[in-house]
This record gives C-alpha cells, structure tokens and sequence, in this order.
C-alpha cells in the first residue's frame, strides 16, 4: 500500500528588508517589556500610603474602644479584646496584601476581570440558595462555615465590576459613546450583579456595584443624556419601591421621624443621634462613651462613627472626615496622572467606592438618609472586608508606581 505525501507549499525566503523590519519590531517589543518591568518597580505614591496606614490604624483604636463591652458581654470567654485581635490580625493580612499587590504591574490584573466576574456570579447565587447562605439580622449576604471564618461575595463582586469594566472600557475608547458596545453590556452586567446583591436583601451594596460601575463608564466616555436617563429612573424606581409598593416603608418613615418610636423601630437612629449629640464640640474623651455600653445597636460595626462623635467630639470626627477626603482626593489625582486609560479606571473606581461607601455610612449615621446596612471603611468590624479594601488600596498603589512624571505632588 502506498501513502501520498501532502505536498507542502514552498516558503518564499524573506528579503533582507523584512528580515530587518521583523528583527526591529521584536527589538521594539523587548524594550516596551523592558520599560514596563522598570516603571513597575518605581516608588509607591507614599502620601497616599500613609493615609490608608493611618487610617487603619485610628479604626483600630476607636473599634477597640466602641467593642470592648459588647464583646465582653456576647463572646462566650467575655474577651473584651474579642472584636480587636480579630481585626486586627486581618489588618496585618490585609497590609501585608496591599504591600504585595502594589509591587505586581497592574497590566497583570487584566487577567483577572473576567474570571473574578463569574466567581463572584457564582458565589452571589450560592448566597440565595437556602442552607448555604449564612442570614444575620434578617439578611443572608454571608457564606462561610459557621463564625470562623465568613464573607460577603458583593465584596468580592465590587472588586470584578471595577476591574471588568476598566479592562473592557479601556479598550474601546470611542465606541463607548455607542449604545451597542458603550451602554448595553455594562449596563446589562450591572443589572445582572446588582440585582443578585439587592435579593439578599442588600440595597446599599447594589447601589455600591451600580453607581460605581455608572461612575467608570461616565469616564469611559458614553454619551451624557445616558447618565441623564438613568438619574431619573433610579429616581423614580426608589419612588415607587419606597412609597408605592412599600419596601421598608417603616424605615422612612421613622427616617424622617425617629422620635415618634424612639423605642421601637426609630430605636438605632435616635440611640445613634443621642451618641453623636452627646459628644459636643471636643467629645467625652477616647474610651468613655457611654452610649456604646449596649444602647446603641452596632456600635462596633455600622454605627461607629456615632461613637467616634461621641469620644473624639465634633473636632476629632471632623478630622477623620478630612482624612477621608484626602484619601479621595488623592486616589483621583493618582488617576489624573495614571499612565494608561485603563490604570486611570482602575483607580476611579476605587477611590469612587470608597468614597461612595464613606458617603453613605456617615449619611446614615447622622440621620441624612435611611438606615441600611453599610460599613464604614477601615473603621467598622469585618475582618475580610477590611483585608478586601487594603488589598484595593494596594492596585492603587500599583498604578502610582507608574505614574507619569510631574513637576510637583
């Protein structure tokens, strides 16, 4: 039996020319990686490191201070210092990651977005399947396996929005103000996560997902009556989930007026309002709240900025809320000077998360608007949340290693 050969099709031998123009563009390519393996070794923006130090440093010492009675009263060894070691071993996780990822090249993140998305997709719906999901105070947003070790996945599915939507909207540039490439797929993925994070219930971390997904893809470039439009729909869909079909109706109402259930359901605002009233001008001093000696439900966790009113006074709350807005500030003027398009969404989105969740938190606190369940960042209890945020502190830093050059800041 005879086998054919396939005959194979002769190569034309490449010109001097070509050969040239192939061996300069691999030389350009070898610089290019050369370039980006040295400006990933550049300095970290330290200004900006400092403030995420102290900031989790202060919301070490104010959780030790607002924790110690309710630990020593709900932990089984009455171990005042319960709430605090626990933190604060996931403090040192979490800086330690930040330190790490801040050395990685960003462009190494790209990897990520994709997968991360799904994961956290996966994990919101295990969240929703009952017997897997862990529920605390009326709500399942947790899974773990019992109090040792536990986590919220619209944590997890913050950090894949930001980086989904820098990696994809980086590489679009103009076709962003389209409505087929710049509009309906994110908008489609957000409606997908933020509706998984608003069935737990849990509205403040969907609105988290949607403004901050919204706020990445104003900067990405779509078309301004988009935003517009969505403005006014979210305005008008709360409107009718509030005062129409009468979601948490209980909650406006004794939003508006703690007062007239002081006791009942406007117990936590008017405890929480009591708290910040009751710390004046220079507060009652660090450590000697009184209202954290169980008046004030979740003092240790969402509500620690009443105790902080309390102990540090109008003074020490208004510092802390400078240092906040230097945070912010600075996060946006590392993305002015970012670069590339995708390192500056990365770090809009961010320092917009971060931002908005202060907002929120401190809004909720002092009565500005409904409660809700949302923490304030690098303050409040939650040993993953806080690794979580460090380590997005740390992909700022990564993008500030590369920084365009400037002549000041």
């Amino acid at each position: 039996m005879t086998t054919q050969r396939r005959a194979e099709p002769s190569r034309r031998p490449m010109s001097r020319e070509e050969a040239l123009a192939r061996q300069e563009r691999r030389q350009r390519q070898l610089e290019r990686e050369r370039e980006s393996r040295e400006l990933a070794r550049g300095p970290i923006d330290l200004f900006f490191c400092l403030l995420v130090l102290l900031l989790t440093a202060v919301g070490l010492v104010m959780l030790l201070s607002a924790s110690f009675p309710s630990a020593y009263y709900d932990t089984k060894n009455n171990d005042p210092t319960y709430y605090f070691v626990r933190q604060g071993v996931f403090a040192v996780m979490g800086v330690a990651a930040m330190l790490f990822i801040s050395k990685i090249n960003y462009q190494r993140f790209r990897g990520f977005a994709k997968p991360l998305l799904y994961v956290s997709i996966v994990l919101l719906i295990l969240v929703l399947i009952p017997g897997i999901g862990l529920t605390r105070n009326n709500a399942t947003r947790w899974l773990g396996v019992g109090e040792l070790l536990t986590f919220q996945p619209s944590e997890i599915a913050k950090v894949a929005i930001i980086l989904y939507f820098s990696d994809s909207i980086s590489k679009k540039k103009d076709k962003m103000r389209t409505t087929r490439y710049g509009v309906a797929p994110y908008l489609l993925w957000l409606v997908v996560v933020g509706g998984l994070v608003a069935l737990e219930p849990h509205l403040s971390g969907a609105i988290l997902i949607m403004g901050t997904g919204a706020v990445l893809m104003l900067v990405g470039g779509i078309n301004w009556s988009w935003v517009i439009g969505a403005v006014g729909a979210a305005a008008g869909g709360l409107y009718v989930i509030l005062f129409v079909i009468g979601y948490n109706t209980s909650r406006i109402t004794y939003w508006l007026n703690p007062w007239e259930d002081a006791q009942g359901k406007g117990y936590q605002l008017s405890q929480s309002l009591i708290t910040i009233g009751s710390g004046g001008l220079w507060g009652v001093g660090l450590g000697k709240s009184r209202q954290k000696f169980l008046y004030l439900p979740e003092e240790h966790n969402d509500f620690i900025f009443a105790i902080i009113c309390e102990e540090l006074g109008l003074i020490g709350a208004t510092v802390i809320m400078l240092l906040f807005a230097a945070l912010v500030l600075r996060g946006y003027w590392i993305a002015l000077h970012a670069r590339d398009r995708f390192g500056a969404l990365l770090v809009v989105g961010v320092t917009t998360l971060i931002a908005m969740q202060t907002f929120l938190n401190i809004g909720v606190v002092t009565g500005l608007l409904p409660t809700t369940g949302i923490s304030l960042p690098f303050f409040s209890y939650g040993g993953t949340a806080l690794s979580i945020q460090l380590a997005e502190m740390g992909i700022v830093l990564s993008v500030s290693r590369q920084m365009k050059p400037t002549k000041a800041g």
